[in-house]
């Protein structure tokens, strides 16, 4: 139920969606502390407004509420002005475990969705934590061409005309529709992408799924969307945008689809309130006190939030000296 518009808004926690692909691992409840039962953690959809992985809210007024209910209801005190006309909220939002390397496979961009079908997916990965030798591929080596290209997949050496490229912490990898990729082993992220699950996998190195069958590929639909003359460096390089005090805010990615900044508190900061664009704040260190005037939540490491656009003005207080937070919102 949506409350009366004199409520003031707040920070939203969302009840996380798992999945148990065959390629995770349990590093997510352990890293963050959550109590789940054992088993096999590859991804948590920490907001997500799709049929088949629903966000719902569990704090507040709005607790028990879907994020398509809120979306239906709140509308552009949800979204912002620049999700004026949405029918479902733009960005999904996820925490992946890769235990093993995931397929090399390709999502369409708008014009390929558009000409091909399927959702255009372009995203991004932000490295939480990486293992020694921890890698991922995204983009072609230079003198690809689709002849070669099959070659290779028939020779089950895909990966080798591919930009390996190695990864730690604190790195950030961007991957429009079109791009092949693939996530190595020993990752873990927080990826931030346009809200699309339609994936083209092109090379599984020969995995098997729970049926005992060898995973489906799509390989006359990749080939339709790889962006050929893709060579471009995945590698994202942040810059800072301002210091305010003992706090700092830098852009982590701007793209047409998303934006990704990186708080880092010392202090006290101020976020405003933005009428143009719902926020997702995650907790990437540390733990963060979150003050509104609904109230205060203690958002440690780990914690999403859906910070609504309408929401008023709230304050981030780093609880032991200091935090790092990463914000995402439309650009």
């Amino acid at each position: 139920m949506i409350p009366p518009m004199s409520t003031p808004l707040y920070p939203l926690r969302l009840q996380p969606v798992y999945k148990d692909y065959l390629w995770g691992g349990d590093r997510i409840p352990r890293a963050f502390g959550r109590d789940l039962p054992p088993g096999i953690y590859a991804e948590s959809w920490e907001v997500a407004d799709r049929p088949e992985g629903m966000s719902v809210v569990t704090n507040g007024p709005l607790a028990g509420s879907t994020l398509q209910t809120l979306l239906r209801g709140l509308d552009l005190d949800l979204v912002g002005r620049r999700g004026r006309g949405l029918k479902v909220l733009p960005l999904l939002i996820k925490l992946i475990d890769a235990r093993q390397t995931l397929s090399v496979q390709v999502h369409p961009d708008n014009a390929g969705a558009a000409r091909h079908g399927g959702e255009p997916k372009t995203e991004m990965w932000y490295v939480l934590a990486a293992e020694p030798g921890a890698f991922v591929y995204g983009g072609l080596q230079p003198g690809v061409t689709p002849d070669s290209f099959a070659q290779a997949v028939a020779g089950q050496t895909v990966e080798n005309l591919l930009q390996r490229v190695p990864v730690q912490a604190g790195d950030a990898i961007y991957i429009p529709g079109g791009r092949v990729h693939a996530i190595g082993s020993g990752c873990l992220l927080l990826e931030c992408q346009q809200n699309s699950n339609t994936t083209y996998r092109i090379y599984d190195f020969g995995r098997v799924g729970a049926d005992g069958r060898l995973r489906e590929l799509h390989l006359e639909q990749a080939a339709k969307v790889i962006r050929w003359d893709d060579l471009e460096s995945p590698l994202v390089q942040p810059k800072r945008l301002e210091s305010r005090g003992a706090n700092e805010r830098w852009e982590i990615l701007a793209s047409p689809y998303f934006r990704m900044e990186q708080l880092r508190l010392a202090e006290p900061y101020l976020l405003a309130r933005d009428l143009e664009t719902f926020r997702v704040l995650f907790v990437e260190q540390g733990t963060v006190q979150v003050e509104s005037p609904a109230g205060r939540e203690t958002a440690a490491m780990g914690t999403t939030l859906l910070i609504p656009a309408a929401c008023p003005d709230l304050t981030l207080q780093p609880v032991g000296g200091s935090a790092r937070v990463l914000t995402m919102g439309l650009p």
